[in-house]
């Protein structure tokens, strides 16, 4: 089973934030705290309010050295609280936690700019940080960036049922099973995680989906005081940003939907075409490192050297010369550390450093890269990134996929791609077996909304740009622009696009429909 969708890589503040902030509650505690207390209660607010509290130091701290660190920037973290289940927003409330970053040289302020960095289960208050760190400043000076982990994710009420154990075994296993034996591992590894999670949480583990989310999403957007919303999503945050603009046409002032998950794919064409654009995006990299003038550190053929590593880490995993790093890299660790690679192009010399190294018997820099895209922190434990992936993409969708079925696709992908077909065909028995309640997303034209400006790009590995076309389509007010660079994501990464986002975002001036950025 591997992970899919996709975020915007961000530095990761979590983990530290947890510690110098109030702990959080599980979801269970949760539940019967606020049930004992807002059964009887009186009807509240739409919104709650949120309960601001000053981080600004400890944040400074965690962001020194960082490049932007020197940006005359405040932080503020907060809380507020939703209702669990919308069919009941008078019962029971789960917090939610947010990140409110202002600038010094703000002026002539707009409103809040939210922000979501995809995933699902990446935490949007990292990524206000992050953001806030690298936004161009014209946008700083007119926006506060706000970022709230979604239900389930991070500080707010985090899903955490798979144990730290498992998420190693999740990594390491066979990134691409084709063998009979191979396969009813990896069917077993998703049922023995789908059987703990359903465990852990029985019913409510349904709770944890998109449509909640944005619902969520527009109580927050009345708490910030704010009457309609600015919004800038990536990845899976357009999915997120689409639904929202689906249930509330009328409350949108300006969306940015970048690196536009497909919202008409089925699961089986999403994760083909995801293992088309890995292997795609593979080949960029390959193309890149074999032009350097300084040479390729993986030689002539890079896609031959990669076999070769996947080979020397199969008959014997790799060492890392990491102080104190027991773990070793298997053919697992190895493809998820290229996948991670991929999805910015300033990771690409670190990736094929990383492989070279490898190839030498040492997986320290494969390991980086791996634990970056999984969410193992430097002390061995793990974000909840994993549990919320998986429960949200699950909650999401109500298709699923036999055994047999999946068997077949692992072997007619593997042949047509050679590094990422088996592993994404293998992916869609996770959601198979996953026991909660689904609330499919819903179609999304968003009738009535203001002019949504969705971003692609040509070279994009882990959203394809037709997931981009599909959903400007299917806006009735969907505008395309598209980027003809290479990795996740292009905003602000190119002055073209840049360009065009912060008018849209400030002025709120549509580019032309169709305008394409050159790489």
């Amino acid at each position: 089973m591997r992970l899919h969708r996709g975020r915007l890589t961000v530095p990761s503040t979590l983990l530290a934030l947890s510690l110098v902030l109030a702990g959080c509650a599980s979801f269970t505690d949760t539940v019967g705290e606020e049930a004992a207390t807002t059964t009887s209660a009186a009807p509240e607010p739409k919104a709650a309010p949120i309960d601001w509290t000053d981080c600004n130091e400890e944040i400074q701290q965690l962001v020194a050295g960082q490049p932007g660190s020197d940006r005359d920037l405040s932080f503020e973290c907060g809380r507020t609280e939703v209702p669990i289940s919308y069919e009941e927003p008078q019962g029971a409330t789960l917090p939610l936690f947010l990140v409110r970053v202002v600038s010094g040289t703000q002026t002539d302020r707009i409103g809040s700019l939210v922000v979501n960095p995809g995933g699902p289960g990446a935490s949007g208050a990292d990524a206000a940080i992050g953001l806030a760190l690298t936004l161009p400043e014209e946008v700083l000076g007119r926006f506060d960036i706000v970022g709230f982990d979604p239900r389930g994710v991070g500080l707010s009420t985090p899903v955490e049922c798979i144990p730290g154990e498992r998420k190693d075994e999740i990594v390491a296993a066979e990134p691409r099973p084709v063998s009979d034996e191979q396969l009813d591992a990896a069917f077993a590894l998703a049922q023995e995680t789908a059987d703990g999670c359903a465990e852990e949480y029985g019913d409510a583990l349904g709770t944890f989906n998109t449509v909640d989310t944005a619902r969520d999403m527009d109580r927050l957007r009345e708490a910030l005081g704010d009457e309609q919303l600015t919004y800038l999503g990536y990845s899976y945050g357009t999915t997120l940003g689409s639904t929202y603009a689906e249930l509330f046409p009328d409350k949108v002032r300006a969306l940015v939907l970048d690196a536009a998950v497909d919202p008409d794919g089925a699961a089986m064409e999403d994760a083909e075409a995801r293992a088309a654009a890995f292997e795609a995006g593979f080949d960029a990299f390959a193309a890149n490192c074999t032009g350097l003038l300084a040479g390729c550190p993986l030689g002539a053929e890079p896609r031959q050297f990669v076999e070769q590593v996947l080979g020397q880490a199969g008959q014997a995993p790799i060492p890392s010369s990491e102080p104190g790093e027991t773990r070793q890299a298997t053919p697992g660790v190895v493809l998820t550390a290229i996948q991670a690679g991929l999805y910015d192009t300033g990771s690409w010399p670190q990736l094929a450093q990383g492989l070279a190294a490898a190839q030498a018997g040492d997986s320290k820099g494969l390991f980086s890269l791996a634990d970056s895209f999984s969410g193992r922190l430097e002390d061995g434990t793990y974000s909840n990134l994993i549990d919320a992936n998986i429960a949200i993409n699950c909650a999401d969708t109500d298709e699923r996929f036999e055994a047999r079925q999946v068997r077949d696709l692992a072997a007619e992908w593997n042949a047509k791609y050679p590094l990422f077909g088996a592993g994404s065909a293998v992916g869609l028995y996770t959601c198979s077996v996953w026991e909660a309640e689904r609330t499919p997303l819903p179609q999304r034209d968003a009738a009535g909304s203001a002019p949504i400006l969705v971003v692609g790009n040509s070279g994009d590995p882990v959203t394809p740009l037709p997931g981009a076309v599909d959903l400007a389509e299917d806006l009735d007010s969907g505008v395309l622009l598209t980027w003809q660079g290479q990795g996740h994501t292009a905003y602000p990464k190119t002055d073209c696009v840049t360009a065009a986002v912060n008018a849209y975002l400030i002025d709120l001036t549509v580019p032309m429909d169709g305008l394409t950025c050159p790489a």
